[in-house]
């Protein structure tokens, strides 16, 4: 009985998404604007006020001999290019089946972005949001409804969400590709494709209202480590003017950069598993036999690298040399961003399973990690496992982006505890997923969620709960994102989160022993942290100290 539910659970999410497709459409009327390449026409919604571009080229298709080389920019065109519905998302498999898409299905020809801008006739220099989307770099795309501009850009500002190649075609090193650039480096292609999209963004975004002096880029668990990454290159750090970080960071364990030579070597052996015998025998290729290729591996994407180009250090040695870019940041996490079993795996949260598995993770140092987490009860041990298996995961990584940067920075930096549990499903057949959407259950029991999972916080930080439809969202739920959101909008416009009815956010204190952060819940308070020996742990153990 439960696949028919799904099935029209399916068809009625997408008869969903055809109305308000439709409705915009129906309340709308085309809008031209001018931009660097030619002249392109999107919707304006006379319901909302606001214009709408999707589906704009920032880039040239990344096919041919343009397949795994940095992004190069878009040929003129002549007449008016139609930018009414959202690219192609870039190739992928459905690693994460809860992701809810708007895409003209998938392609190597992927680089687009989209526009949401509130500005009225001759109304200018309006703060832009340019968002990267999450999927551990091998799943996600910008049209996703909780990644949706519309409702941030009713507070005034222009929002970008961009598209950047994911997996093999994104992250692929191998030593012919480094032979072929000038840099002698190979990677990173996604990353400069986001590099790409801010150039685009400070030549253009005049055109729809924006200032290309006030862009804040923020994104959330891959596209906040995007953000990370782009804080800290040389190519990007004067693109910007703010970020926000929602869990992650480039800095190990969380998709930390690799060497040149190691990432070269990974991308040697694949090719050759697969048989393939050169680089241009890999260009060759159909996306289909590539995608196949990539898919019978076995991989999770390829790593970031260090290529001497784009990303010349690690994260921890460019803030530590204050190279990074010099900008307001707040950035924080999740209260249970993965659930304690992952730490577990699969044990009872009793206190000698917990001592067990600590002695097993950290058998030179366990006695320091039972110190920092109480084990007495089964509830102090889900509490606590939770706790590391999140630490370990993201959290600890965002933790040390956000020490780096206010030890390394005379700008502000704001920390935030994200805390509000979600409420139940509407349909009891689904599951919550990973990537912040849901999923079958398959006679799977959920675990119960003790804090705010992975991802959960997009759709209210960004204004977007009623397009989300899976959950049964209430009242507070509502004045929790309205909060959020107004912290946001706040602080891409002045660089300050503060204002009107919110409560106080303090910036961390340089070198604090007990910095201030902010939790977001349905009593939203400032708090002094206690868990910072829980962190200084997990940098002596990840190896991130100077």
């Amino acid at each position: 009985m439960k696949k028919p539910i799904l099935v029209f659970l399916f068809a009625l999410s997408q008869m969903t998404l055809q109305a308000q497709d439709f409705s915009v459409k129906n309340n709308g009327f085309p809008v031209k604007r001018s931009i660097q390449n030619g002249v392109i026409e999107g919707i304006y919604d006379t319901q909302t006020g606001i214009q709408k571009y999707f589906g704009i080229p920032y880039a040239q298709p990344p096919l041919g001999p343009l397949r795994w080389k940095a992004p190069v920019p878009p040929k003129d065109w002549d007449g008016v290019k139609e930018t009414k519905s959202f690219g192609p998302r870039a190739i992928q498999a459905p690693v994460f089946g809860d992701m809810n898409f708007r895409s003209d299905g998938i392609s190597e020809d992927c680089l687009y972005l989209n526009v949401w801008s509130p500005a009225k006739q001759n109304e200018k220099n309006l703060p832009v949001l340019v968002y990267f989307y999450g999927g551990g770099f091998v799943a996600g795309d910008g049209s996703e409804p909780r990644y949706d501009g519309e409702s941030m850009a009713q507070k005034g500002i222009v929002v970008v969400t961009v598209n950047y190649r994911l997996e093999l075609f994104g992250f692929f090193s191998h030593p012919e590709l480094s032979a072929e650039t000038t840099y002698k480096g190979s990677g990173n292609y996604g990353l400069m494709d986001q590099n790409l999209a801010l150039q685009w963004v400070k030549n253009n975004i005049q055109a729809f209202g924006g200032d290309p002096n006030k862009v804040t880029i923020a994104g959330e668990s891959a596209g906040s480590i995007s953000v990370s990454y782009q804080m800290a290159s040389p190519l990007s750090k004067n693109l910007i003017a703010r970020a926000i970080g929602e869990s992650g960071a480039g800095i190990n364990p969380t998709l930390a950069p690799v060497p040149l030579q190691d990432a070269e070597q990974i991308g040697k052996e694949f090719a050759e598993a697969a048989g393939i015998p050169s680089i241009e025998e890999m260009r060759k290729l159909s996306t289909q036999e590539l995608y196949e290729i990539y898919q019978a591996s076995g991989r999770f994407g390829f790593p970031v690298v260090i290529d001497g180009y784009f990303l010349p250090k690690t994260l921890p040695e460019i803030f530590e040399a204050k190279e990074q870019a010099q900008v307001p940041l707040l950035a924080g996490w999740n209260s249970a961003e993965i659930p304690g079993m992952a730490f577990m795996q699969g044990k009872p949260y009793t206190p000698e399973n917990f001592i067990e598995k600590v002695k097993e993770t950290y058998p030179e140092k366990w006695e320091e990690v039972l110190a920092l987490h109480p084990h007495a009860t089964t509830e102090e041990v889900e509490q606590s496992a939770t706790d590391l298996a999140s630490d370990r995961f993201i959290a600890y990584s965002t933790w040390k982006w956000l020490d780096l940067h206010s030890k390394n920075s005379n700008q502000p930096v704001y920390r935030y505890l994200y805390s509000k549990h979600r409420p139940p499903l509407r349909d009891s057949n689904l599951m919550s997923g990973l990537a912040g959407g849901t999923m079958e259950r398959n006679g799977q029991e959920p675990p119960k969620a003790i804090g705010a999972p992975h991802a959960c916080e997009i759709e209210y930080a960004m204004g977007n709960l009623h397009l989300v439809h899976d959950y049964a969202w209430e009242k507070e739920d509502y004045q929790v994102s309205e909060v959020f959101q107004n912290y946001f909008a706040n602080f891409i416009k002045t660089g300050n989160p503060n204002g009107e009815n919110l409560p106080n956010w303090e910036a961390i204190e340089k070198g604090s022993s007990n910095p201030a952060y902010l939790i977001i819940d349905t009593k939203t308070k400032l708090e002094k942290s206690k868990v910072e020996l829980r962190y200084q742990f997990h940098d002596k153990f990840y190896g991130n100290q100077p």
